[in-house]
This record gives C-alpha cells, structure tokens and sequence, in this order.
C-alpha cells in the first residue's frame, strides 16, 4: 500500500471507532480482516496512525481547525510523525486510494497550525469536557503535563521471572530486541516505543519466553505488586486476579513459600491464570473458580494478605488502550465505584487480625483512589492506612496520606494507584 491508501484506511477506522463506538482493537481487526492484500508493514502504520489519532484526539483537530477524523490524522501526521507538508499534500491527494486533495482550510491549518496554549485545558490534555474537572482536582497546574504524558506511546516492559531466571540472564536473552534496565526495578527490563509506523518487537517469539524467564508487566504494576512487602511464608488471596499478572509477580516475590489464591468474578479471565502460571514455574498457586459454590469460604479470617487490583476506568493506561478514554462515560465511572466499593468490602471477609489489605487501581482519577479509601475506612474503624511502599527509590512518589500515585509523567509508568491497609490485631492495649 502506498501512503494515500494507509492514511485512508487509518481515517476509514477512526470513523468506525467513532460512530459505532467500536474498541479500536476489533475495529483493526475488521479492517485487516477486509484488506487481505495489506502487508504486516501496512497494518502496523495503519494501526499506529489510528493509535496515536484516538491519544491526541482533540489538540491534533483543534490545531488544524477542524474536529474530524480527517482533521485528527492531519495533524498527527504534520505535528507528531513530523511529516512535511509536501509528503502530506501528496499523499492525500494520491489516486485512487488517497483521501482527496486538502483543500484551503486544511492546507492554511498545516502551514500554520493553531497555537496550543490559547486551547481549552479539556482540547489541550485530549480529554472529554467531562473529565477536565475530575484531572484538575489531582493534578491541578500540572493538568496539561500529566495528560500530554498520558498521550505518549508506551514502552514494552518486562519483569523479569525470578523463579527460572535472573536479571542478567534476562537482558542477555532479550538485548537483541533493545531491552535495558529500569533504575529503580531491579527485575524490571523496557523495550522503548518503536518509531510511529513500526510495532513493538515481539517479545514472545523469545524462546527465553516462552520458557517462562520474563513476563510482559508495566513497571507501575510491578511497583504496585511489590507494595504488598515481605510475601514469603504468607497467606495471600489475589481477589481480582484477571489474566494473573500481578499474582504471578507476587508467587514468584514468594519463592515458592507460603499459598497464594487467585480469584476472579470472571471465570475466563482465570484460564490466562492457569496457563501463565504453568510457564512461570510456579508451584504455591491455588485458582479458584466462581462456577464452584463457596469457592473462598474456608479462606475466611485466614489471609495474611488481600490484594484488590480493582476494576477501573483504566484511566492510567490510556497510553496504551486511548480509545478507551473516549468510550467513557460517567454513568460508566459511577458503576466502576460502586464496584469498587463492594470489592473492597468483600475483601474484608478474608483478612486476618493484624493482616493487610492492598488496594490498586490503574487510574489516576481521585474518584476512584483516595475517595474509595476514604469511605471504606469510614465503613471499616479496625482498618488503619500505612505507607504504601518504603522503597527510597519510590518514596517521592508517595501523597501526603500515604498512598503510592504513579503517571507517565511523574515515574514514567503507566498511572497506579496503591494504598495498603492495615487491620488491627485485635488485641486490648495494655
């Protein structure tokens, strides 16, 4: 494909996220499924042009004039992929697959774009109108900095799988895929973005892979996972453990000591669980599946450790799934509250006296961070915050109340969220 017929196709996609509100993943498939004479080159510029048009959504339209897909892929392409006017007029104007000739307004936005400081704070950091308010509330001056990070495309980071391997191993296994240390994170591996039109290396070719050396994990997840302590010998019950992720981080910081319970409401979500533990080596790992009855019931009062990796806006990990920014809504934030809420309460059941509670989100919005904290230890007087992580490296990121808060621009992660709740012992002071 020439560049007129990617860029029609990526503006053909965007329209399809937009009007259908379709997740842009199954609105790439559609489109590469229909374009069988499309390369791997052309899908991986297709999908990073309409990737990188959804992250700057509203600023990219906004400085070209316009509030279109068209106008949206414009001015990525002029002010993000750097692409000269020239290169852009020809290829929009290329027959018979480009999108048609720029007409004046759209050649005057290009040779001189809007200035980006007179936009709104909701068209300069990318976000609905809705959702300014709520990012001003935590990030107050530093709204347009936090959400311009929020836009960037992400790195590939690895963790490295202490039970089969070790870091140096590691990086030898996957240096030739550009992989380096992370200070800070010593089992933590990043393969920084590609260019805009190239896909990440695939990093499960690795035969080290496949092997279970690494896992493919975020830095700020591995950061939250390491906020529950000192795990070896423990009780511990990953209550929404998803495809497992974080469980497996804490069964390998474990060493194969202790037990710990992996439990999703999503019973699929769980067969991830099983098949990456398998790989991992890991051998202290008991799934429980909802489609038993009472599958926690003799976990009750037992745990020394629940940790809630609740579900979220996923506002955190924007940088990776943008179309989701879009497709929120409050309706939809409102019931990913409530949510939390009942998790948190349904965590309680497990833990022991004088045992902790970890709760994680990643999302940076205070609704469902500090806001849920502080009406949980309103319903729950035995429950006292400690500070998330003592990690002198990690410290800085640390909020006035204890809490772990991690971005894009602050720790160069993902944005989490990480507060560690303690339960009283129980015992009567003397």
């Amino acid at each position: 494909m020439r560049d007129g017929g990617r860029i029609e196709a990526a503006i053909r996609v965007l329209t399809v996220i937009e009007t259908a509100r379709r997740p842009a993943r199954l609105a790439l498939k559609a489109w590469s499924d229909s374009a069988r004479y499309a390369g791997s080159g052309d899908r991986a510029f297709v999908a990073g042009l309409v990737l990188d048009a959804l992250r700057r959504r509203r600023s990219a339209a906004w400085r070209m004039g316009s509030d279109s897909p068209r106008g949206a892929v414009l001015g990525v392409l002029a002010l993000h992929w750097a692409w000269p006017i020239e290169r852009i007029a020809a290829a929009f104007a290329e027959t018979p697959h480009g999108p048609g000739e720029l007409d004046r307004d759209e050649a005057a936005g290009l040779v001189a774009p809007r200035d980006p400081a007179n936009a709104p704070d909701a068209v300069a950091a990318d976000l609905p109108d809705w959702l300014a308010p709520a990012f001003a509330r935590v990030f107050g001056d530093r709204l347009r900095t936090e959400a311009e990070a929020l836009a960037r495309r992400a790195p590939v980071d690895l963790r490295v799988n202490t039970l089969k391997s070790d870091p140096a191993r590691a990086l030898k296994a996957a240096g030739p895929l550009g992989a380096h240390p992370l200070p800070g994170l010593p089992l933590a591996l990043r393969i920084d973005p590609p260019v805009a039109s190239e896909r990440a290396p695939s990093v499960e070719s690795l035969p080290e892979f496949v092997k279970g050396w690494m896992e493919v994990q975020d830095a700020g997840s591995q950061i939250a996972a390491a906020c529950a302590g000192e795990v070896r010998g423990l009780q511990v019950l990953d209550l929404c453990a998803g495809g497992g992720g974080k469980t497996l981080a804490l069964a390998a910081a474990m060493g194969s000591t202790g037990q710990v319970y992996a439990y999703d409401s999503d019973a699929r979500r769980l067969a991830d669980t099983v098949r990456r533990a398998e790989r991992a080596g890991v051998r202290n790992l008991q799934v429980r599946t909802p489609l038993r009855p009472d599958p926690l019931k003799d976990l009750e009062g037992r745990m020394d450790l629940v940790f809630i990796d609740a579900p979220c806006s996923g506002s955190g990990a924007w940088r990776r799934h943008p179309d989701t920014k879009w497709r929120l809504t409050p309706e939809a934030l409102a019931r990913r509250q409530a949510d939390q809420d009942a998790v948190l309460d349904a965590g309680v059941a497990f833990v022991r006296p004088g045992g902790r509670l970890v709760y994680v989100t990643c999302s940076v919005l205070a609704e469902e961070n500090e806001d849920r904290v502080a009406a949980f230890l309103g319903r729950h007087r035995d429950f006292r915050v400690r500070p998330a992580t003592d990690d002198p490296h990690w410290l800085p990121r640390l909020t006035a109340e204890g809490y772990l808060r991690l971005t894009p621009a602050s720790s160069d992660t993902d944005g989490f969220f990480v507060a560690v709740l303690a339960r009283a012992d129980g015992r009567t002071p003397e």
